[in-house]
């Protein structure tokens, strides 16, 4: 990133790193799935497709990314474990949690259309993520009993929900019905209402789905010869247990034991004190300005590969754009928001309640999930070729000034950044190679880049704003004029999500629009 006297606004910046010996165990769940698997008319009380669906994503993942080395999951949850040993991202919390939800959100809308072809995506789905931390496999192993415990109640609940509504009873009757009901009722109620045997369901609805890598002996290629090359490698593969914290199915997989280690004995219930240690939510510091930022992982290959236009790109900018406006209308915490090339940040009011550090992950995946359903919208004959994502973080600065500091840092870049790869770019086009032009260019100042770019018939202060500017995004202020007749002025008047490219360094813009932060 570019120097410039708003450096310091990194030091606001803090580590939240996972210390070894502990188990890094990312949950990721789906935000406001009830609705969803409404408006999709999901089958109650399992959609067998949309479970293999989640399934598939979770697949993905552990392939996309070798240090998650277990993964178990059920209805629209997934809990991802990666080795013991693992320095994905420096174990720092935020980026793991966020570059795990980004990336199966992104899986889940490319692979919709696969296992749905006859029901259209009809908003952009999204999901939230924690880190939990195991400290030993004892915990580890407490954590997925937890939650296939977890599975086990909630599917004999809704099995007995939903077949009480097929024959006739409300949710309200359903419910007060199976109220304070133990699991022998519930499996007598099946079997004696409605001749189902609890046990002879499918397992992927009783048990959940485990997802694990076993090493196998794969053809490669072949010599001139015709004779195969052959290479070992991991496959994941998707099992079902009944009980997947036992020891006999932990330890009967020498690749979990090789990467997590075994469990020396059988547990039949968890300690009141892990449920609360994996339930711990925590939260950022609240009454503070706290800014959500992301940035595209790997986009330099992604723009490669869908041959982007250099220096900038007016439609991938576009896109950003427009990812950005439906989260500012998704959280209405957020009061502004700025971007520039991969990256954007956004602004919470001070006194927020979304302060859990939860939003980042949330923010994260609807920003990924609008990224892969408006894509056609700006590139209609460009294919998407793989699944790109995001990572995260959350800052907190105590005051106005310092908030204004890290966005004129953040401006600050981008001129920087934007002269130089407009330089870098014209000099490649004149036949210059990659790393001709940056030894070139190295140790270069403003105004020698002005008139280098000027013998290339630029103007640098003549390029598209949104270029030198990034692009702000905020609520436009209250306009009487569009009130309906019968409002009253105060009332509430019709806003709408604005994006300007203009200078934000400027204290002239905030005077111009002293309600951006505090509506």
């Amino acid at each position: 990133m570019a120097n410039s006297k708003y450096e310091y606004v990194k030091s606001y910046e803090v580590e939240d790193e996972v210390f070894l010996p502990n188990f890094i165990v990312v949950q990721i769940n789906g935000r406001g799935f009830k609705r969803f698997s409404q408006v999709h008319e999901f089958e109650k009380p399992n959609d067998e497709v949309a479970l293999n669906l989640m399934n598939s994503c979770a697949i993905c993942v552990s392939e996309e990314f070798p240090d998650v080395v277990f993964l178990y999951g059920f209805s629209d949850e997934y809990s991802f474990v990666f080795k013991k040993t693992s320095k994905f991202y420096q174990r720092r919390a935020s980026k793991v949690e966020s570059i795990i939800v980004s990336f199966f959100t992104s899986v889940y809308v490319m692979k919709w259309r696969e296992f749905f072809p006859h029901k259209e995506l009809r908003y952009s789905p999204s999901f939230h993520a924690q880190v939990i931390s195991c400290a030993s496999i004892e915990v580890l192993q407490s954590y997925l009993l937890w939650r296939q415990t977890n599975c086990h109640t909630n599917n004999l609940h809704n099995t007995c929900l939903w077949e009480l509504i097929k024959c006739g009873k409300t949710e309200s009757e359903a419910l007060e019905l199976l109220r304070g009901t133990s699991k022998e009722e519930k499996n007598d109620l099946l079997f004696g209402n409605f001749e189902i045997n609890y046990q002879k369901l499918n397992p992927m609805f009783r048990q959940g789905s485990c997802i694990l890598k076993t090493e196998v002996i794969d053809i490669v290629k072949h010599r001139e010869n015709g004779s195969p090359v052959r290479r070992l490698r991991k496959k994941s593969s998707i099992v079902h247990s009944k009980n997947v914290a036992g020891k006999c199915f932990w330890n009967n997989h020498t690749g979990l034991m090789k990467e997590l280690g075994s469990f020396t004995n059988d547990i039949g219930k968890v300690e009141p004190d892990y449920v609360r240690s994996f339930q711990f939510k925590k939260i950022l510091m609240p009454s503070t300005w706290i800014v959500i930022r992301i940035d595209g992982c790997h986009f330099h290959r992604f723009s490669d590969v869908h041959e982007f236009v250099k220096p900038n790109d007016k439609q991938a900018l576009n896109l950003m754009n427009a990812c950005a406006v439906a989260v500012v209308k998704e959280f209405p915490d957020i009061v502004f928001s700025y971007g520039v090339s991969d990256e954007y940040s956004f602004v919470l009011k001070k006194d927020s309640h979304f302060y859990q550090s939860e939003i980042v992950s949330a923010i994260v995946s609807l920003f990924t999930s609008v990224y892969i359903t408006k894509w056609k919208d700006f590139f209609h004959k460009k294919e998407l070729k793989y699944p790109p994502y995001f990572d995260g973080r959350a800052v907190c600065y105590p005051s106005v000034e310092i908030l204004r500091d890290y966005l004129a840092w953040r401006q600050v870049d981008c001129h920087i950044n934007n002269q130089y790869n407009t330089c870098f770019w014209e000099l490649v086009k004149s036949g210059k190679s990659k790393s001709e032009a940056q030894n070139f260019l190295k140790g270069t100042q403003t105004g020698d880049k002005e008139k280098l770019l000027k013998q290339f018939g630029i103007d640098n202060h003549k390029l598209p704003a949104m270029f030198r500017q990034g692009s702000s995004i905020f609520w436009d202020k209250e306009d009487i004029t569009m009130m309906h007749e019968n409002e009253k002025p105060g009332g509430n008047s019709l806003k709408r999500v604005i994006v300007e490219h203009c200078n934000i360094i400027e204290p002239s813009f905030w005077a111009a629009h002293p309600t951006i932060l505090y509506r």
